[in-house]
């Protein structure tokens, strides 16, 4: 009975994230554009036709409609049902990993908003202002919460927000730093101020240790992947490259690995201690 009511509870928070991430996807598409997020509702985007209510089923409504619009036959991205199914497996895992109703749920808006900006950076280079300050306040927020209910009174919950807001400022810093100097070295700008708001954002949420963590994975993933890029010839070495998906992907990481890679690195480099 107990492992059914588990399989029932995983499978309803996977429906909610892919149902979020069907909300994911109209931001991603309409704010960079400039349009509203609420009208109109969703259509096609070549023909303009509204789309039927089970057509808009996450991820099952794509694959009815094999890719294609019904009304015009045009290709539907495949991009669509991926982030719907994404953002349902980003659900069920801090479902399962963070067991309690709040972290769950602070978590559940911080990596849909991380995936949110993430895909917005592909597609445009581009970290909006609308996004990265909104996510930065809830973070605080969430500190707030969190101290709350740990302390059970004011002091936590102002510790805890002290706590966000460094490492906010650590995050803007550092990363306004790396795009100074990485200007100076390079003779380009190294790194877009989107960056930086995306950095205080992470702080935010994760505190300064963990951002910093989430920063040092973020630039050697990013530093592979461009390095493997330039080798193979798919990149050159002045062409730009959106850094926030790599953030993004290093703060993901740090949430949930947070400690055991803090872990292993101490006992690594730091034995004695």
């Amino acid at each position: 009975m107990e492992l059914l009511a588990s399989g029932v509870a995983s499978l309803f928070v996977f429906v909610l994230g892919a149902s979020i991430g069907s909300f994911l996807n109209v931001v991603i598409y309409r704010l960079p554009a400039g349009l509203s997020l609420l009208y109109p509702p969703s259509r096609c985007p070549q023909c303009l036709r509204r789309l039927k209510r089970y057509d808009n089923v996450p991820i099952l409504g794509w694959i009815w409609l094999r890719g294609r619009c019904r009304s015009c036959r045009n290709p539907i991205s495949v991009r669509y049902p991926l982030v719907e199914a994404a953002t349902g497996i980003l659900f069920l895992l801090v479902f399962w990993v963070f067991n309690l109703p709040l972290p769950a749920l602070g978590y559940w808006a911080f990596f849909s908003w991380l995936l949110t900006l993430s895909l917005i950076d592909l597609d445009t280079m581009t970290l909006p202002n609308s996004l990265t300050q909104s996510g930065l306040v809830l973070g605080l927020v969430f500190q707030m919460a969190i101290g709350w209910t740990i302390q059970a009174n004011l002091t936590g919950a102002i510790a805890q927000l002290m706590m966000g807001i460094l490492g906010a400022v650590i995050g803007i810093w550092v990363f306004d730093l790396i795009t100074i100097m990485g200007s100076i070295v390079f003779g380009q700008t190294a790194m877009g101020g989107g960056d930086a708001k995306l950095a205080a954002m992470m702080g935010a949420w994760l505190g300064w240790k963990y951002l910093l963590l989430a920063g040092f994975v973020a630039c050697t993933i990013g530093a592979l992947i461009g390095g493997g890029g330039i080798a193979l010839g798919l990149l050159n070495r002045r062409q730009p490259m959106p850094f926030g998906p790599f953030l993004a992907l290093g703060a993901v990481l740090s949430a949930f690995f947070g400690e055991a890679m803090l872990a292993w690195y101490m006992r690594v480099f730091f034995p004695t201690l």
